[in-house]
């Protein structure tokens, strides 16, 4: 089945701002603003959410929630002074037009910023409880303070604000406290486990409006072997002041960073419902008060540009194969990490929109192949969006909790990156496999596995030919500690009847697949098969250290790597291989961006 979320439903952009800070923060910089200033600073910004975040109290949320009873107090008793009744008139018309959320910024063990924001309608008390249960001393509540001391770490944070209720987002993730974990000398298994948890809602980042591959928003897509879970991305300003520092350009008053959230309604349970969904369109940065002619951000055309990936997929039409085409792709990111297919429009941003007549009709079609056709039942969600003037369809497709799913009951496809193809026999066994699993279980895709001893090669690894193996292994070698994280692995080949049998390792997942030929190969195993078959003896290697390259391409517009790696006395080939599967001494060959860092953080 599918659903489709009401068109008709009213939505709008509303703009906000969940990272501020009030004089409760001991580093806060305009000490004597009140927060009738803060809330008239909101409203001159033009947002309609804000979220006070004070280190590691909810000080400043109840310094505005007693001033506030006590005036309303006075007003019931008759005893309020002239003065006090417009404050208190002008405190309930901004509240009227600002929507104020409740919160703090926990520093978390190795000093990590996280922040948890709440409904109105939560208890400070409550919120309270939670910091001194992540070992908040409870004579530091009040203070304000960046640094707590031994502190509990980032993933019980997560889990707390979760469990209470609340969104547990990543503060400025790629700059100074972030989980992104820049200028940390490890990382590794603990940077994806602080960027992936499950019970983290979003990541806060620094350069939201950055376009392109290399940016944060761009390496959290989905589309990273390592990054699988694609992960809502806003901005925050991080506030210690009113207005923006003229000299300081880094140091942001209220407003500025804003993120522009499309949603129903401005509440919290809006919020909430926006970041624990799939759907990656609703959220923009917002560049400064958009003018009414302003064209609207087209996300169809920023997907474009990034091109196909894992995570996303373009169609021109439906018209003859086209459908089965799609319908795979669902399957297949159903299978994979869930995804995005496009109808309508070209991932060639050369080409124009050529859009989708009678796009209703078009959405119900698809819905119904989708319930009739795919099994088991798959809940994508299929609408109506524009680009360029023109109708184009989105199915927004949920990494399946019941897989594999098959289309006509037998046909099982997965996504390797930019490709969708059906599922090998190994393929679907280990879906199978892990349907058995606690999802928490699984290794996020592409770590290494234990470091095992590999089958001696019979030469040593210094002389000039690099030996290929001739013959089967009784089971593959342990995936090598430092191989890339994407591309193929030739393992090893079998000649039977004068037919070659090969054993290949997707590194984009860490698969190991047997009794591949070169006829049956999917494209990229397929393209690894026929290089490997055609090295000569003594094929030319650029070696660092234990090390090297075989050659550098370009493959539709992606720079691609053939390397071999020496592994004890053994000699691994690895072909394809993209920029995101490159790191550590591979980085020798090229330059592999890490998300940028950039602003202040506090």
């Amino acid at each position: 089945m599918t659903k489709n979320d009401n068109p008709s439903a009213p939505m709008k952009w509303y703009a906000m701002d969940l990272h501020i800070h009030t004089p409760a923060s001991s580093d806060y910089q305009n000490p004597e603003a009140s927060y009738l200033d803060i809330l008239r600073r909101a409203e001159s910004r033009d947002l309609d959410i804000i979220a006070i975040t004070d280190h590691n109290t909810v000080a400043g949320c109840r310094t505005m929630q007693a001033e506030l009873e006590q005036l309303r107090l006075l007003r019931s008793l008759n005893r309020i002074l002239p003065e006090e009744e417009q404050r208190l008139k002008e405190f309930e018309r901004l509240l009227a037009r600002v929507l104020v959320l409740p919160g703090f910024e926990f520093t978390a063990t190795f000093g990590f910023h996280i922040l948890g924001i709440f409904s109105p309608e939560k208890s400070l008390r409550e919120l309270e409880h939670i910091l001194l249960d992540l070992n908040v001393p409870g004579d530091q509540l009040e203070a304000g303070s960046v640094t707590v001391g031994a502190s509990a770490d980032v993933l019980t944070a997560y889990h707390a604000i979760h469990e209470a209720g609340g969104l547990a987002i990543a503060a400025h993730a790629n700059s100074t406290n972030g989980v992104a974990m820049r200028g940390f000398k490890f990382g590794g298994q603990t940077k994806i486990a602080y960027t992936q948890d499950p019970h983290l809602h979003a990541l806060e980042i620094t350069d939201l409006e950055k376009r392109g591959r290399f940016s944060t928003a761009a390496f959290f897509s989905g589309s990273k072997p390592e990054y699988p879970r694609r992960m809502h991305c806003i901005q925050g300003s991080d506030a210690h002041r009113l207005d923006n520092d003229l000299i300081r350009r880094n140091n942001l008053g209220i407003g500025g960073r804003v993120t522009e959230a499309l949603l129903p309604e401005p509440s919290f349970a809006a919020l909430k419902e926006l970041f624990e969904g799939n759907d990656f369109a609703r959220t923009r940065p917002r560049t400064g008060k958009r003018q009414a002619k302003e064209p609207e951000f087209d996300f169809i055309q920023a997907a474009r540009e990034e091109g196909s990936n894992i995570v996303q997929e373009f169609h021109e039409s439906l018209r003859g194969a086209r459908l089965d085409e799609a319908l795979a792709d669902v399957c297949a990111f159903a299978n994979t990490n869930g995804g995005t297919v496009f109808v309508g429009v070209s991932s060639d941003t050369s080409r124009p929109v050529a859009g989708v007549r009678a796009a209703g009709l078009a959405v119900r079609r698809l819905q119904k192949e989708i319930g009739q056709r795919i099994s088991p039942q798959l809940h994508c969600t299929v609408d109506v969006q524009k680009s360029a003037g023109k109708d184009v369809i989105r199915i927004l497709v949920p990494r399946g909790e019941e897989r594999p799913y098959a289309i006509d009951d037998n046909k099982i496809y997965i996504r390797s990156e930019a490709e969708t193809g059906l599922a090998v026999r190994d393929e679907i066994v280990r879906l199978t496999a892990r349907r058995a699993e606690p999802e928490a279980a699984e290794a996020p895709r592409g770590r290494r596995q234990p470091r095992g001893a590999a089958k001696p090669a019979a030469r040593k690894p210094e002389a000039a030919a690099a030996p290929k193996p001739a013959r089967p292994k009784p089971e593959a070698p342990p995936q090598a500690e430092n191989s890339p994280r994407t591309g193929v692995e030739v393992v090893s080949v079998e000649q039977r009847d004068g037919a070659s049998y090969y054993v290949v390792r997707d590194l984009r997942n860490g698969m190991v697949v047997n009794n591949v030929t070169e006829k049956s190969a999917r494209k990229l195993w397929h393209y690894a098969i026929k290089a490997y078959a055609a090295l000569p003896p003594d094929p030319s290697i650029e070696w660092r250290g234990k090390f090297g390259l075989l050659k550098a391409y370009t493959q539709h517009r992606q720079q691609r790597y053939d390397f071999v790696q020496r592994v004890g006395r053994e000699i691994r080939y690895y072909f394809g291989v993209t920029e995101d599967g490159i790191h550590g001494d591979w980085r020798q060959f090229v330059v592999q961006a890490e998300p940028q860092q950039s602003g202040e953080a506090g």
